[in-house]
């Protein structure tokens, strides 16, 4: 299940006169709680860190912690960011209880978008509204990612959470509510392109007709000049 692991170690020192030298020395300070146990101040190397933060499985996976030769099994919870710099400031872990739910927020990952009825026939585009999906499950069950299969969606049609199919024993947090996920809309450029013969068959009509109606007109005016010669007669 914790196909991730990484190596933490005690931290000693506290407050941010500690972790700004912490952070001079290239290490990143943080805390790991829960579990029923105290909450644990421990440090990483920065380099490191950076480099696994990198990784999406990273933020959404168990991860297995080694902490004073020994492994426990936790979830990344909070990462804090230097403003304008790539400088992690603090970090954060959960202890996991296997046997208790989780809430995690997983990533969505969206596939046969070019094959939809939407893009390959309609000309859409679609729009990922979201990236990630709120869930509930055991820590056993917690997928890497969702995938999002969008093969069936048409033009100017969405994609609700209610369409995805979960893993066995995760749930979607929507509080009551069915979001949508994407949606595809056609660009109104392509709209009028698609519309253009239509009005321009529309509009030979009557071009087509003028022709004739000149014609009444002209025979109309011959008959009213024939009168006039037959009066004058």
């Amino acid at each position: 299940m914790a196909s991730i692991e990484f190596t933490a170690f005690p931290r000693q020192g506290e407050g941010r006169g500690a972790s700004r030298r912490l952070r001079h020395a290239g290490k990143a300070p943080g805390i790991v709680y829960g579990g029923g146990v105290d909450p644990t101040p421990i440090e990483l190397d920065h380099n490191a860190l950076i480099h696994a933060l990198k990784n999406e499985a990273f933020h959404a996976s168990i991860l297995s912690m080694k902490l004073d030769g020994k492994a426990q099994n936790v979830l990344l919870r909070d990462v804090q960011m230097h403003p304008f710099r790539a400088q992690v400031l603090h970090v954060d872990f959960q202890r996991i209880d296997e046997s208790k739910k989780i809430h995690m927020k997983v990533p969505l990952h969206y596939v046969n978008e070019t094959l939809s009825p939407a893009v390959k026939l309609g000309g859409a585009i679609v729009s990922r509204i979201a990236n990630d999906l709120d869930v509930s499950c055991l820590p056993k069950d917690l997928p890497e990612f969702i995938e999002v299969d969008l093969s069936a969606i048409e033009p100017g049609k969405s994609v609700h959470v209610s369409e995805i199919k979960l893993p066995p024993g995760v749930v979607a947090l929507t509080h009551g509510k069915d979001p949508v996920i994407a949606s595809a809309m056609v660009p109104k450029a392509h709209a009028e392109t698609e519309e253009a013969p239509v009005a321009e068959a529309a509009a030979a009509a009557p071009v087509a007709a003028a022709p004739a109606a000149e014609k009444k007109e002209e025979k109309k005016e011959e008959k009213k000049e024939q009168k006039k010669e037959e009066k004058k007669k």
